[in-house]
């Protein structure tokens, strides 16, 4: 008769290291994921008051069972302020939610605050200057500068290290941005008509400084410790072809009735 060893653990006898370990991991994977679709639940939950229970329920299961690589690329929150192409005296806050997409390309999707129940305002592209030098002149006209939303200390990147932000605006103040907002929600409570063209500060006295006091306190940071803190950073000189309202003159979207082609 051939002889096999037994492969069960005698009774008593400890654990192997190898086993408890690898019970801990999926003891403690199991812990996180259950933490998470609990986090997911309770942001759900935020802004499901009122939903049918139907919705809620269909809601929930999305959330759990779908994958939104989009979103998991969002690697960048920013704060800062829009002013509207033709009209200074409408600014509003911009939440930017970014994703690094090519070396010289960042997309930005733009929330009036960043809370569950946050509405959608906007969309923002971000290119290098040297993309921005190669753009056609008519195409230049839609596109604002970042220079001095970074030296300002306008521009906040809230929750990171002042030396990882410093890194990042190092880089981002010679960009160029061509934001539209979908929500005039400076206006309205409801997304009303069309897509309109927004710009970006270029010197003080320009930003109206309650709103940015009251980001500050609400993010507890500060715009004057910012703005002394990228004293260093090097403020590029603008490109020509950005900026347009500059000049006097502005461009915006306007609903036009076109011949439908088939």
């Amino acid at each position: 008769m051939k002889l096999t060893r037994s492969s069960r653990r005698p009774r008593g006898s400890p654990e192997r290291p190898a086993t408890t370990f690898g019970i801990g991991v999926a003891a403690g994977l199991v812990t996180a994921v259950g933490l998470l679709a609990g986090q997911k639940a309770a942001i759900l939950s935020k802004i499901g008051k009122g939903h049918p229970v139907k919705h809620r329920a269909l809601d929930l299961a999305a959330a759990a069972m779908q994958t939104k690589y989009p979103l998991k690329a969002m690697s960048t929150y920013l704060n800062g302020f829009h002013m509207y192409a033709d009209d200074m005296g409408r600014q509003v806050e911009a939440i930017h939610f970014c994703t690094h997409l090519q070396h010289d390309l960042h997309q930005c999707v733009i929330f009036d605050r960043n809370a569950p129940d946050a509405r959608l305002i906007g969309i923002e592209y971000i290119i290098s200057e040297q993309r921005f030098r190669a753009l056609p002149e008519d195409e230049k006209r839609l596109w604002h500068s970042h220079h001095y939303e970074v030296s300002s200390g306008i521009l906040v990147a809230p929750g990171i290290p002042d030396l990882a932000e410093h890194l990042y605006f190092e880089d981002l103040v010679s960009t160029y941005g061509k934001t539209f907002h979908t929500w005039q929600y400076d206006r309205e409570d409801f997304p009303y008509g069309i897509p309109q063209l927004m710009m970006g500060f270029t010197q003080d006295g320009q930003a109206d400084e309650e709103p940015i006091k009251a980001r500050d306190a609400r993010l507890d940071v500060s715009t004057p410790r910012k703005r002394r803190g990228r004293a260093d950073i090097p403020e590029p000189v603008v490109a020509p072809g950005a900026n347009v309202w500059e000049s006097g003159r502005s461009v915006q979207t306007r609903i036009e009735d076109v011949v439908f082609r088939r």
